[in-house]
């Protein structure tokens, strides 16, 4: 798969006069190192971790599991009791959907570095509890694909409506967009991200 170069990706997005904008504020920003992991069942598990909860929640959960989980390998952590598990603060559906997670990588090898997108895609999708939303960030900060958008991670379509004055956003229009940013999608996914999460969007005079 192409890694991401980050600096032909902001030089293309710039034509985009809201991406030159989120360029120049958060160019020198941002990063895929967020959640990178080398472990990918680990990666993924984390995650599941986050799906519908808050940042701090997540955060805290995550740290619980990781310290469940330190020196552990795979087939142990698939022993773990489920009840252990669930202890750091997850639900029961979230324990199964690890375990579901952790099954698959232990089924046989998975050479995810040597697949395309639509190739993983097709594989995580067979795991129960592995959703769209779940793939993408995983494409994005793990595989490092360099043109991913999640159309339904609700920061970015929030990060969208305030930067470019659409809400409500149509499907078409956002499809738009998508195509203008292509092949550069997920350098303009971080971009968005970080202006919401600073709170500081593109108006025009500005």
């Amino acid at each position: 798969m192409n890694q991401i170069n980050f600096s032909q990706a902001l030089k293309s997005l710039s034509k985009d006069p809201v991406m030159a904008y989120l360029a120049e504020q958060f160019g020198h920003e941002i990063t895929l190192s967020d959640r990178y992991e080398t472990d990918h069942a680990k990666a993924l598990a984390l995650l599941v971790v986050e799906q519908q909860v808050s940042f701090k929640a997540a955060q805290t959960i995550k740290a619980r599991f990781l310290t469940l989980i330190d020196g552990l390998n795979h087939s142990q952590i698939l022993a773990l009791d489920h009840d252990l598990v669930q202890g750091v603060g997850l639900s029961n559906r979230k324990v199964e959907y690890i375990k579901n997670i952790y099954a698959h990588f232990s089924e046989k090898p998975r050479d995810y570095g040597s697949k395309t997108a639509e190739e993983i895609y097709r594989s995580l999708i067979d795991i129960k509890g592995v959703g769209r939303w779940t793939i993408e960030m995983f494409l994005i900060f793990v595989m490092g694909a360099p043109d991913i958008f999640s159309k339904g991670d609700l920061a970015l379509i929030n990060s969208i409506k305030k930067n470019y004055a659409m809400d409500p956003l149509s499907d078409q229009d956002l499809d738009r967009l998508i195509e203008r940013w292509r092949p550069f999608n997920t350098a303009a996914s971080l971009l968005l991200w970080c202006s919401i999460e600073q709170k500081n969007f593109y108006s025009p005079g500005k």
